[in-house]
């Protein structure tokens, strides 16, 4: 593994690490909403660094609806906090 390689892998740990401190410390629920939507990217990321690092590219695919499940969770999880109905 090249050492770029390693050095995104730490930055994207340490990213989760502050994500997953938000969500367990965040004083208000937009601030957990935001950071559910930055982790769920974070692990799209993580998928990315795992097909390079690999060569398997359904890593990539992956990736892809990793990004689009966690999109459509944190429009949903929005609407609840504001009190709307699915279909408004």
């Amino acid at each position: 593994m090249s050492p770029f390689l390693v050095f995104v892998a730490g930055g994207l740990l340490l990213a989760a690490a502050m994500c997953l401190l938000r969500i367990g410390r965040g004083p208000t629920a937009p601030d957990r909403t935001v950071a559910i939507d930055i982790l769920g990217t974070l692990m799209a990321g993580f998928c990315c660094l795992l097909a390079i690092w690999t060569g398997q590219d359904f890593y990539m695919s992956i990736a892809i609806a990793w990004s689009l499940v966690s999109f459509i969770g944190t429009i949903a999880l929005a609407k609840y906090l504001e009190g709307r109905q699915y279909d408004e």
